[in-house]
């Protein structure tokens, strides 16, 4: 086992991945008789064939599934070994990787990463808009520390820690609007005209929900995948939307009108793959979360701090 290197490792890997020894030899920058002969010796050293090279694809053995299986769990965890290494606990340097399902953009990834950069400049962020499934997939693979999106259910080994609960409303544009305006019958929305967000993201399934609990079938006259050209649109036009209450704080333009009933609200939370690493820099991020979700009042009245 003393030849065994993580080359090794990584070269099976991408000979699993592509199926085809050239375009994997061509993803790794080697040449293809080196691949080969890379392999060759990792089957040598293993005693075992890993790769079944008789069809016109490359496939890997029923001993090579469970090797790769093993192999790429090693090389994640070997990644977070490094990281670990690293990791300095005094936060003057450090990195976070961060997924956020994309209403968050409009309103809570500004405020967290400026509270960041305040408290911890030296950390840096890469910051990923993606779907929660996503998201989860991305914990578990380890090619993100946290994400933010809705409570569950979860894939098997995500925890989430809740952090605020998340109301929506009907938005319109300050021209037309009461102060404060009056509550909006549910019955009413067959009369309106709305701007919504398009079905890619999980709070339009969340609208439409109860659109169809309350039997209603608004007119939709535009649907974007941009939270700030729905902003754009409902500020400029007598259309109305639905969003986050907290997307009205930072736009004066815009006036959140309740519904009665009113939506039903979702818990957002913190998510981590259960049992990782927690770099300083992400341990550092979630007490920044927690504390400014309670200073900006994201939470309707009355709700109760998070655990």
């Amino acid at each position: 086992m003393a030849a065994l290197e993580l080359r090794h490792l990584r070269y099976l890997l991408a000979v699993a991945e592509h199926g085809n020894f050239t375009r994997a030899a061509e993803d790794l920058h080697i040449s293809q008789p080196t691949l080969s002969q890379q392999i060759k010796q990792l089957e040598r050293t293993l005693g075992v064939q890993l790769l079944d090279r008789t069809g016109r694809t490359v496939r890997l053995t029923d001993a090579g599934a469970v090797y790769t299986d093993h192999a790429r769990r090693a090389l994640r965890d070997l990644a977070a070994a490094e990281r670990a290494v690293h990791d300095v606990q005094d936060l003057s340097h450090g990195h976070l990787r961060l997924g956020v399902t994309p209403t968050f953009t409009a309103y809570l990834v500004g405020p967290l990463t400026a509270e960041l950069h305040a408290r911890h400049p030296g950390v840096g962020l890469t910051l990923a808009e993606l779907t929660q499934d996503r998201i989860e997939a991305a914990l578990l693979a380890d090619d993100l520390d946290l994400g933010i999106a809705f409570a569950g259910p979860h894939l098997p080994g995500i925890a989430a820690i809740s952090l605020f609960t998340e109301s929506l409303s009907l938005v319109t544009g300050t021209h037309h609007a009461r102060t404060p305006p009056d509550p909006l019958p549910a019955a009413a929305l067959k009369d309106r005209q709305l701007a919504l967000l398009s079905g890619d993201f999980a709070t339009r399934g969340h609208i439409d929900a109860y659109f169809a609990g309350q039997r209603v079938a608004p007119r939709i006259m535009v649907e974007a995948n941009s939270i700030q050209a729905l902003t754009e649109i409902v500020r400029r036009t007598p259309l109305a939307t639905v969003l986050p209450d907290a997307i009205t704080h930072d736009h004066p333009h815009l006036v959140p009108v309740p519904l009665d009933p009113p939506l039903p609200t979702r818990t957002v939370t913190l998510l981590h793959r259960d049992g990782a690493y927690r770099s300083a820099a992400a341990h550092a991020f979630t007490r920044l979360t927690h504390d400014l979700v309670h200073t900006r009042a994201y939470a309707p009245p009355g709700a109760g701090r998070p655990g």
